[in-house]
């Protein structure tokens, strides 16, 4: 579920739900939509989806995919806002873009650039984080550098543990996975480049289906 912010200037509304609200209406209005027409794509009601998008209620993560799917967009999309290009992104630690999801949190370093063929992130894992059951893979090259901790990558079924200061970089359309094999929390930079965009490449890298909130944190 969204963080449950409250905001005593609005009662009844928080902001992380309000967010998603006009993210969703966005969304929906580019699609050239009404709120009947994606009720019935989605299987939600009319009553919920207002609410929605009122910000007048925060939507479980299946509800977010039911939508996600019927818009033909990433999760993700519901958590993000309108920034323009810009030519330099300077940013202060404490001031990027977090993603916290049940196993650590992200944040991404391009924030407000156009895509130029890699997507560099500060990722941070709890014991026992891992990637999943299922291997990753996409068209294109991994970069991980450890920065703290230990995170073992296996990449076609041979393990290579990092600590810190270890990288490794390798052709992620081999079938691989991640696991934070420290008993304490492990941080890595991490640069994905993809031959091609790929919009769900972070829910894909770091099960975002989990995802708890998306706030920047000032």
């Amino acid at each position: 579920m969204l963080q449950n912010l409250t905001n005593p200037k609005k009662r009844g509304v928080n902001p992380a739900s309000e967010q998603v609200g006009q993210q969703l209406r966005l969304l929906r209005k580019a699609r050239k939509l009404s709120i009947r027409a994606l009720a019935k794509y989605s299987g939600l009601s009319v009553n919920t989806l207002s609410l929605i998008e009122n910000g007048r209620t925060s939507p479980s993560v299946g509800t977010l995919e039911q939508l996600a799917r019927s818009l033909g967009v990433p999760i993700t999309a519901f958590f993000e806002t309108e920034r323009p290009n810009r030519k330099v992104v300077y940013q202060k630690a404490g001031e990027r873009q977090q993603i916290v999801f049940s196993q650590g949190q992200m944040e991404k370093l391009s924030d407000g650039m156009p895509h130029v063929g890699s997507e560099p992130f500060i990722t941070r894992y709890e014991p026992g984080a891992n990637s999943g059951e299922s291997p990753i893979l996409f068209p294109g090259h991994e970069f991980v550098y450890c920065l703290e901790g230990q995170i073992t990558y296996m990449i076609d079924g041979e393990a290579y543990p990092l600590t810190s200061g270890d990288s490794l970089i390798f052709d992620a359309h081999t079938p691989h996975s991640w696991r934070n094999t420290a008993t304490e929390s492990s941080s890595a930079l991490l640069v994905l480049c993809p031959e091609t965009p790929l919009d769900d490449l972070p829910e894909r890298y770091f099960m975002l289906e989990e995802i708890d909130g998306c706030k920047p944190r000032r």
